[in-house]
């Protein structure tokens, strides 16, 4: 992949950890985040849990957990050799969603892997929810499957002018390529809402085009179609590489009885996704 353009260093990223394991999909976390470190110049921090090194990500293969976080290791460290990055490498046998929400609060990013609900880790089968919600820092989720070639050229922003909404849209300004396209995205719930009410997406597009970005609003009604079906199939109708939403506006333990669009983004999504809570 590729990410264009280097932008004001107050707006740069500065630090970056991203997590590494033993799926197939880690090569690609650690492409995004060596990407991202190359154009603001961050310090990279590669993060392993021993714990989570299990056959997950290889299904039906034994591994050797020492020889695979070693491996892991050292690629790493050739990457960060052959791009010129500053950086260091950090494993842990500790309760994984702790030692990781610990290590994002002094980051400016953590990059992340969906969950292969097919073939779950041993353990962090919710570490995303966890950390999301502990970290107090923004996090990249990259799905487990698929190629992601460009990242923040074609943004997809999910606004509903809550807390977290208003978290995820600042704090992904620093992944928006220079001349990005940015479409703020407001749907709203028939009864709820008249198209014609005024809407805050237009301030929060006001906002990015301050920023320099060419940001341009839409709106639409939820009419039986669930909040993340209609942002993932907007994310598809406009190419987008990167959805922007808010995490957990709700408590946890409802949209874990209830569902809810974090969870089902979590589940179903199909581009990398910056989150905050």
């Amino acid at each position: 992949m590729r990410v264009r353009g280097k932008r004001h260093t107050t707006m740069a990223l500065r630090d970056i950890l991203v997590m590494l394991d033993s799926s197939v999909q880690s090569a690609t976390r650690l492409q995004i985040a060596v990407s991202l470190a190359q154009r603001d110049a961050a310090y990279l921090i590669g993060f392993c849990a021993l714990n989570m090194m299990q056959p997950g990500g290889h299904p039906g293969v034994e591994i050797n957990i020492a020889e695979e976080t070693e491996r892991i290791k050292t690629e790493f460290r050739n990457r960060l050799r052959f791009a010129g990055l500053q950086g260091e490498w950090r494993e842990t046998t500790d309760n994984v969603s702790e030692a990781l929400a610990h290590r994002m609060r002094h980051v400016d990013l953590t990059i992340l892997g969906q969950v292969d609900q097919n073939h779950p880790p041993p353990a962090g089968r919710h570490l995303i929810e966890d950390v999301l919600l502990t970290g107090g820092r923004p996090i990249l989720v990259i799905p487990h499957v698929g190629r992601f070639e460009t990242l923040g050229t074609n943004v997809l922003v999910g606004w509903n002018n809550s807390r977290e909404a208003t978290r995820a849209l600042n704090d992904a300004i620093p992944l928006i390529a220079n001349n990005a396209s940015v479409l703020v995205l407001e749907a709203y719930t028939i009864g709820s809402k008249s198209a014609s009410d005024d809407t805050t997406s237009g301030e929060a597009a006001s906002h990015l085009t301050r920023h320099g970005f060419n940001a341009k609003t839409a709106l639409t009604a939820l009419t039986g179609v669930s909040a993340s079906d209609v942002l993932l199939s907007y994310a598809a109708d406009v190419s987008a590489d990167l959805l922007v939403v808010g995490g957990y506006g709700h408590s946890r333990l409802r949209e874990l009885v209830l569902g809810g669009v974090t969870r089902e983004l979590l589940q179903h999504m199909t581009l990398p996704v910056l989150m905050s809570h």
